[in-house]
């Protein structure tokens, strides 16, 4: 059966292609349980469904779209709290000395799933930073599918590695050489919403938090 992707004549012919094989609108049966919802997600076709929406992700990282020339990209880690387990977080700033201020980024993919080392989010970091900020894109626990760490967990345990990974982020801030005193918290989508949900007001703190549809 052809989708209406495919057959809308609107669409440019390497959008189709890139979306060609991804069952775009096939609704999801109910679950009842997160067991159940783990079994379908992580089926056979599940994984398959999942490496390419990521396989698809990675043909957006590219140099002419998001030149890497000026740019240092380096990863960190730090253990979350309360659980104890590493994170890792995708450093982006320009190649300078000065001290600059943070975009701490929070990755979408309804907390379920994505990673901020998958294609588009490397793009999109290099494409902040290059506007003359550092960029901290954290790669919190999902829920569903495992990123950078092997683990997957459910709520809140996203929210805790990202409020840890922002309190890290300020406590290390002079060897990463921004000023602890400008740091906005931004994501989208998922990310937005776990930028909003905890961030902003943590601890008695004022964060400024955007969140991008």
């Amino acid at each position: 059966m052809t989708s209406k992707l495919e057959s809308d004549p609107r669409l440019d012919p390497r959008i189709k292609a890139a979306f060609a094989g991804v069952p775009l609108g096939m609704p999801q049966p109910n679950v009842a349980s997160r067991e159940e919802l783990l079994a379908q997600e992580l089926s056979p076709q599940g994984v398959a469904i999942y490496a390419h929406q990521v396989a698809l992700f990675d043909t957006m990282n590219r140099e002419d779209i998001a030149p890497s020339i000026g740019l240092t990209v380096r990863t960190e880690i730090f253990t979350s709290a309360p659980d104890g387990n590493a994170v890792q977080v995708q450093f982006i700033r320009p190649e300078s000395n000065a001290t600059l201020p943070c975009i701490y980024y929070i990755h979408g993919g309804r907390m379920a799933f994505s990673s901020c080392y998958e294609g588009n989010y490397k793009a999109w970091g290099r494409m902040i930073a290059a506007r003359g900020v550092a960029v901290a894109m954290v790669d919190f626990r999902n829920a569903v599918h495992a990123d950078s760490a092997p683990e997957i967990a459910p709520f809140p345990a996203g929210l805790n590695d990202c409020i840890s990974g922002l309190k890290w982020v300020r406590a290390n801030a002079a060897a990463l050489g921004i000023d602890p005193a400008r740091i906005v918290v931004a994501g989208e989508s998922g990310g937005g919403n776990l930028a909003l949900a905890g961030l902003p007001l943590h601890s008695g703190e004022t964060w400024k938090a955007y969140r991008r549809w």
